[in-house]
């Protein structure tokens, strides 16, 4: 396992999907963090064509707390347009967890509040309209952390 992706309370199925086929082809574990905003049972695997999804490392957790006790020593990383840091100014280490929020409403302001130094973002122009979609900021992000770690076991 090279980085760990989490994804708080995703909302849209599509970008589950993409970073789940991301972690696939860069060895990366992706954690769930309930509740879901859609079902990923064998059924609506299969109806969304997902093939490659019995592949995915994946773990469901109950919630952000649970996460956090079960990996209590591991560096994680909040991804949020509210991060001051740039993701480039961190120095990844194998196992990382890297934390992304909901697609509506990003992290809640206690997981970033009581994690500011660890709050991270991928530069962008100023803008009152969206932000980069979940599944391409996710793989900016651990595609640099997996630059900086030598494309562990890539071709």
């Amino acid at each position: 396992m090279n980085i760990n992706i989490v994804l708080f309370q995703p909302e849209i199925p599509h970008n589950t999907g993409a970073i789940g086929r991301t972690c696939v082809l860069t060895n990366c574990t992706l954690h769930l963090i309930k509740p879901l905003g859609f079902e990923i049972n064998e059924k609506a695997v299969r109806r969304a064509g997902l093939d490659y999804w019995k592949h995915v490392k994946i773990e469901e957790h109950d919630s952000y707390e649970d996460l956090r006790a079960k990996y209590p020593e591991s560096n994680f990383y909040f991804c949020t347009t509210k991060g001051k840091k740039d993701y480039t100014q961190v120095q990844y280490e194998k196992g990382d967890f890297l934390v992304f929020g909901r697609e509506s409403s990003g992290l809640p302001d206690y997981i970033r509040e009581n994690n500011k130094d660890n709050c991270i973002r991928v530069p962008m122009v100023e803008t009152t309209t969206r932000s980069l979609n979940l599944s391409n900021t996710a793989n900016i992000i651990v595609y640099e952390a997996l630059r900086q770690l030598g494309f562990p076991g890539m071709k």
